[in-house]
């Protein structure tokens, strides 16, 4: 029983003794700022690519598969939930088989294979339907037509699994999260991966989807083919200057074992003085420290209770891990739980986002998007978020940081609190202009008699840019805080659930938008949402349904949630930086 630790249930100690352990090797030449780079590469042609299907995706069913709205809606909804469902497999395969540089690289080649299957269905004209410029009688796809393209569709879906939840995870691998200096990096690290993935986003909504709508779907799609390839060889160009870490076994199982084992001894009196298993550091101790016992969701402690002294053998190892597990196999299990909150605070927001790839892009339709010669593609509007975005990043990290590094010598970060905070605000401030736009839109529109309104499309552009700064304050926050809440070995586990908030997202606004439809159209009265024509409609009171959600999801936050977040602190500034900012000043007065 000399393996056996006795600690105390009603322990005050909570989160981990220490910090993560870097690397187990005495080489430390990989990691850093030189592997990002190639990260950084990779991720944003991969983005690149992904994102010029997603965005043209149904316009190409409908166009060139000839599917009717219901079909089309079907096929787009399926593949995107299933793209936000497979990165919790690719999550576990990740850390249980695969490692993450692996599960990454298989994931980019299925991802490389499914872009190059769409592309053949657009250059080969027999996988698909006879092109249909008429509203009746045309062609219906083939049931081999359609299983080709959902043999791409699905490829892709399995690339996604292996991406998103890994592609975060090994870009944080590259830092050393003991030193100040590597904590530092690995908080900007964040950020310029949201920017990678903007600006990705940006060339894909402009440059590729022209090129799709109004040049050739097979150059449209062959672009983002070829840069999956280039994704693929940056990835391994980098190679050599990556921290690879092995998988150690996938906290899933521990997590279920630990709820089986508590389910097993719910009987059980926490009060009534039985030990934890708590045994002292093992293998596994060089992937990540243990974790401490805490006091937070205590009925999980009953899966570490030694009941009988039997459970264990001469070694003091449990004899039947579904029914005895440690204290650091609770703890992964309380640490999971203890995200959940602020999970359900990114949902909130992403809801808010959402509104602006739909009805924003809606009431810019209806618009006048005449500028001399030049009709301003509704489309295009989405940039105005994306750019809004990257401009806070940039100002944030070179501007903002710089000063106030400067002055107090110290990384001076907005706490994660402070960043939410900010945009869920942006976010109810983006809902309210968003109404009085759409009210005055409207009434421009009714007055002139006509669909589209004369008031010019760049009035949305305020809405658009405070969608985009939402986005930057809340969404890379909460991404920060699931990767630094959880320890390395949960760190795909972070990515899977950060994509999930945004699908759970995407499902409840459909709900929502349903609901409301139905709700407000009772009773032959004019209901909010509906039919093709804004005017008909009152989208400015859904906005401010949405709004007022925004509100509760800000007290939510404040009231309840926020406890769960462990804030930033100023980081000294390291000797190095300060030693180069007096050469610095050194130089400049001489």
């Amino acid at each position: 029983m000399e393996n056996v630790i006795i600690s105390s249930s009603n322990s005050s100690r909570e989160g981990i003794i220490a910090a993560p352990p870097f690397s187990t090797s005495s080489k430390k030449s990989g990691g850093g700022w030189r592997s990002i780079k190639y990260i950084l590469g990779n991720e944003s042609f991969e983005k690149l690519a992904s994102m010029s299907l997603i965005a043209n995706l149904t316009v190409y069913l409908q166009t060139q598969y000839n599917m009717d709205g219901i079909l089309m809606v079907n096929v787009f909804n399926i593949w995107s939930g299933s793209s936000n469902l497979t990165p919790l497999a690719g999550a576990f395969i990740s850390d249980a088989y695969l490692g993450r540089f692996r599960t990454l690289l298989y994931g980019s080649f299925a991802s490389f294979l499914g872009m190059g299957t769409i592309t053949l269905t657009a250059g080969i004209s027999s996988l698909r339907p006879i092109s249909c410029h008429k509203e009746d009688d045309c062609q219906h796809p083939q049931y081999w037509q359609l299983a080709v393209l959902y043999v791409g569709l699905a490829l892709l879906a399995i690339g996604a699994g292996g991406i998103r939840p890994c592609n975060i995870a090994f870009g944080a691998d590259q830092f050393d999260t003991r030193t100040e200096k590597g904590r530092a990096q690995l908080t900007s690290f964040f950020n310029w991966w949201y920017f990678s993935f903007t600006v990705a986003l940006v060339i894909a909504l402009t440059i590729v989807v022209y090129v799709q709508t109004n040049v050739s779907w097979v150059a449209g799609y062959a672009i983002p083919t070829c840069c999956l390839f280039l994704s693929i060889s940056i990835f391994l160009m980098g190679k050599h200057t990556y921290l690879i870490k092995k998988a150690q076994g996938s906290v899933f199982v521990d997590i279920i074992k630990v709820i089986v084992a508590a389910i097993r001894k719910r009987n059980l009196d926490l009060a009534s003085g039985y030990t934890l298993y708590d045994p002292p550091h093992v293998e596994w101790d060089e992937q990540e420290p243990k974790l401490a016992h805490t006091d937070k969701f205590k009925f999980l402690d009953k899966a570490a209770m030694i009941s009988d002294p039997s459970e264990l053998d001469e070694q003091g190892m449990p004899l039947n891990s579904w029914r005895l597990c440690s204290v650091h196999q609770v703890e992964h299990l309380k640490l999971l739980l203890g995200v959940v909150p602020v999970w359900f605070t990114g949902i909130g927001c992403f809801i808010t986002m959402d509104q602006m790839n739909t009805f924003g892009l809606m009431q810019a339709i209806q618009s006048n998007n005449i500028i001399g010669n030049f009709k301003f593609p509704p489309g295009w509007m989405g940039l105005t978020s994306m750019i809004a975005l990257s401009t806070w990043i940039f100002i944030y990290e070179k501007i903002y940081l710089g000063h106030a590094t400067n002055r107090s010598k110290k990384i001076k970060r907005l706490t994660l609190k402070q960043r939410i905070n900010i945009g869920i605000t942006m976010a109810i401030i983006c809902m309210l202009v968003a109404a009085a736009v759409e009210k005055e839109r409207r009434n421009l529109a009714l007055r002139h008699g006509s669909f589209m309104s004369p008031m010019s499309i760049f009035v949305l552009l305020p809405q658009f840019a405070l969608s985009g700064l939402n986005e930057a304050f809340t969404a890379v926050a909460i991404m920060e805080f699931f990767t630094t809440h959880l320890p390395e070995t949960m760190r795909t586990v972070a990515g899977a659930i950060f994509f999930l908030s945004s699908s759970v997202a995407s499902y409840l606004n459909t709900v929502l938008v349903n609901v409301v439809h139905h709700v407000t159209g009772k009773n032959g009265k004019s209901p909010w949402l509906g039919g093709h024509d804004l005017n008909r409609i009152k989208i400015d009171n859904y906005f401010y349904l949405i709004a007022g959600l925004a509100t509760l999801n800000l007290l939510y936050f404040n009231l309840f949630s926020s406890r769960y977040l462990k804030n930033n602190v100023d980081i000294p500034m390291p000797e190095s930086i300060q030693d180069q900012g007096k050469d610095k000043e050194m130089k400049a007065t001489a």
